[in-house]
């Protein structure tokens, strides 16, 4: 099947490792061409040098407002529009001081809306703009990861389903994709897996297909969504969790 991605200008938040990087890589397969960004300056130029010429990227705060800006400005005139946007920072928090739920908040929840908002204007001029939004399961069934991260995860689903009605109208859909456990060896269930092999036994072994997602299997429901192809899917949650959560989606 044809995603027909090729030339569309694309927006990756966390673009450097993980779920992020495979994104960006699947991205640019297809054609597209991509600015992400990332924290880190070294892991920026790192993932720049890898994906090639078609990718732009820069190091960015994404709970800094006027970075975001900044970096959707430089990044829609470098690659002279926006058509996708995908933001997918997330502070990966857990605790319940209000240090950890403030920096949950604007990184996981603000940093998307911050993001979102900067590049509408620009999505409003697209022929095939489209948003998918990065939650979890966690914003679906409470498990070891249920606050401030679930939470949070659970308000973008919200915001996401929001999005997709008052701009149906602009052209732009929205979805949003909900990975379950998603294993690479720097992410977070890596370090479980090292510093936790017990705790990591026991929820690997809660996965009925045996094993964890890898981050490229998230990245292929991201560009489904993303593309074309998906023209009439706005305001959908897509789960890929390996069949990990026990609720029915109605």
């Amino acid at each position: 099947m044809d995603l027909q991605l090729a030339q569309r200008r694309v927006l990756v938040s966390g673009g450097s490792r993980g779920i992020g990087r495979a994104i960006v890589e699947h991205f640019l397969a297809e054609g597209a061409e991509v600015a992400f960004c990332a924290r880190g300056e070294a892991g920026v130029a790192e993932a720049a040098d890898c994906f090639g010429e078609r990718a732009f990227g820069m190091s960015v705060d994404i709970t800094d407002p006027q970075q975001v800006r900044g970096w959707v400005t430089r990044s829609a005139l470098h690659l002279g529009g926006i058509d996708i946007v995908v933001p997918n920072v997330s502070a990966l928090a857990g605790g319940g001081d209000l240090d950890t739920w403030r920096r949950a908040f604007e990184t996981d929840l603000l940093g998307s809306v911050g993001m979102v908002a900067a590049a509408l204007p620009w999505l409003k001029r697209s022929e095939a703009a489209s948003v998918v939004l990065i939650s979890s399961v966690s914003g679906r069934e409470v498990v070891m990861f249920a606050e401030p991260y679930g939470v949070l995860k659970a308000a973008l689903v919200h915001y996401g389903k929001t999005l997709a009605s008052r701009h149906a109208e602009d052209g732009i859909r929205v979805n949003t994709v909900s990975p379950g456990n998603v294993y690479f060896e720097d992410g977070v269930w890596g370090a479980i897996e090292r510093d936790s092999p017990e705790t990591f036994a026991r929820c690997l072994a809660a996965n009925p297909m045996g094993r964890m997602a890898r981050p490229d299997e998230v990245a292929r429901a991201v560009l489904f969504l993303a593309s074309p192809a998906a023209s009439f899917t706005t305001g959908t949650n897509l789960l890929v969790d390996g069949g990990l959560t026990r609720g029915v989606q109605f």
